[in-house]
Parts: C-alpha cells; structure tokens; sequence
C-alpha cells in the first residue's frame, strides 16, 4: 500500500492526515487516517522537518507500517544540489531507510535542479516537482504522473489536501 501524508496547522495544534491506497492509478483511497497533535514544535526556517516529522511519525502509529511500501509527502526530499535533507529524508531515515519517499511539491526549490524531476500534468503549464530517496527518480516520477486525475494534482493528493485543511482544530 501507499501512502500519502500531509499536515495542517492552526495556533498550537497540527493535524494530520494520511491517505492510504493500493495503486498509483487508484481513483479512491482504502482508508484515511487522522492524528492532531497538540503544541507542535515551532516554525524554524531551514528546519521545516522539525515541525513536521513529530506529527507524521504519531500519525504513521495509526496504520500497520509493514504494509506500506511507499510515502508521499508534501514536499522536498532533498532542498538542494548538495543533497540538504529535506522532510522527505528525515521521513525516510525515521524508518531506517526501508520504505522509500516521493516529495511532491508544488513550487520550485532554489538550487535543487540536480535531484528534482518536473511532472506536466493535464494541461497545466506549471509542473510539480518530484524528488525520491529509496527509489530511482524516474519511477517515482512516472508514478505520480500516472496518478488518477485530469488536472496538475493528482485526485488522491487533492484529496488529502482537502482533508487536510477540512473542520478546524
């Protein structure tokens, strides 16, 4: 199974929410999951992933993590040419490594280019911007654009997006 995670904040909550599907191509999800967290750590700038990876991790409790063979994160992987870890990395360190990361994210990163794949989808002009670690760029790239959905986003990451930010803290 898959599974796409995304965080949303509000004074001093976050909430948390994963949509898990069985294929890339999937149009509806198996299940969607939700965590709050109360306090979140503070917004750091540079250090996103502090702020972030608490609440992933408490939401990654919920389901049975041995089933998952993929994350999606809204998100960098890598911040730049030289490899800056991203939330994407710390997701997939937090995990030993053995369940590979795809960030999606929906605006350029300054000096990323070297390990950043832009995705066209539908008839969008702007692209989203793939970055992978446990998995090779390329397929990473090929299966967020075979996502179900005409537009620039796919459907299950619109999805999320939505439950995400839906009913307040």
């Amino acid at each position: 199974m898959i599974i796409a995670v995304d965080v949303y904040y509000e004074e001093n909550k976050a909430k948390s929410v994963g949509v898990i599907f069985q294929g890339w191509e999937d149009s509806k999800p198996l299940e969607i999951i939700v965590s709050y967290t109360e306090t979140p750590h503070e917004y750091e700038m540079g250090y996103f992933y502090k702020r972030e990876l608490p609440c992933i991790q408490e939401l990654l409790k919920l389901t049975d993590i041995s089933q998952i063979h993929t994350i999606v994160v809204d998100g960098y992987v890598y911040l730049n040419n030289e490899k800056k870890p991203g939330l994407g990395h710390y997701v997939y360190t937090h995990f030993s490594g053995k369940i590979p990361v795809i960030g999606v994210a929906k605006n350029a990163f300054r000096d990323n280019e070297a390990f950043v794949k832009k995705i066209y989808r539908g008839s969008s002009a702007k692209p989203l911007y793939i970055t992978t670690v446990g998995i090779d760029l390329a397929d990473a790239a090929g299966h967020i654009q075979r996502m179900y959905g005409e537009y620039r986003f796919p459907h299950l990451l619109k999805l999320l997006d939505k439950e995400t930010k839906e009913t307040r803290l």
